[in-house]
């Protein structure tokens, strides 16, 4: 019986050991961090493409958060500056990710802020980079015989656009994109102002 007791309380003991190291020191540190002035909350068609990458995947390939230099080579990739927690005030839940089978999105929208090149690319990887294993999403997209008021046509590489027809991107490709177009951390990290006592 004293053995069990001993297991049991070595257990609870570790628990709350590795809670507070985990889950309330970290909180405490970030509670209180203010969203710089320079970052906007989403719009509601931001949302909905933040939707639409969940709802898709893209979280499990794609990271967002540039490491520090003495981490990683992210910042030679031109990445972008390493992430701080108000980067991610807006963020609920966080899409950090923790795979980085394709590059890392936290400053795609400095990298690529063109709507063309993003619809293309989601449409067919391969036009834009030939050794991209990214899958396409051809759902995302309609083929019609041309345009109609309204339509957003994607366009195309000479030798990827359908023969005879136009591709059309649906609601979720073009908010989508603007999702990955608002992820944009290119402005200065200012040092923490120092908590009042």
């Amino acid at each position: 019986m004293e053995s069990e007791v001993k297991l049991a309380s070595g257990a609870l003991a570790t628990l709350a050991v590795a809670t507070a190291a985990l889950v309330v020191l970290p909180y405490i540190q970030v509670r209180d961090v203010q969203p710089p002035p320079e970052l906007k909350p989403y719009t509601e068609q931001e949302l909905r493409g933040r939707q639409v990458y969940i709802a898709n995947g893209c979280v499990y390939c794609h990271t967002q958060q540039p490491r520090d230099p003495s981490f990683g080579p992210d910042g030679l990739r031109g990445w972008g500056r390493p992430t701080v927690p108000a980067d991610y005030s807006y963020d609920r839940p966080h899409l950090l990710g923790s795979m980085r089978t394709g590059p890392d999105l936290m400053n795609i929208g400095v990298r690529q802020p063109s709507q063309d090149w993003h619809l293309g690319h989601l449409y067919q990887p391969r036009a834009y980079v030939p050794d991209s294993i990214m899958p396409a999403y051809p759902y995302l997209f309609t083929l019609k015989p041309q345009a109609e008021e309204g339509d957003v046509s994607v366009k195309l590489p000479p030798g990827h656009v359908p023969e005879g027809q136009v591709v059309i991107a649906n609601e979720d490709a073009v908010a989508l994109v603007h999702y990955l177009q608002s992820l944009k951390r290119d402005y200065p990290v200012l040092p923490p102002e120092p908590r009042a006592k």
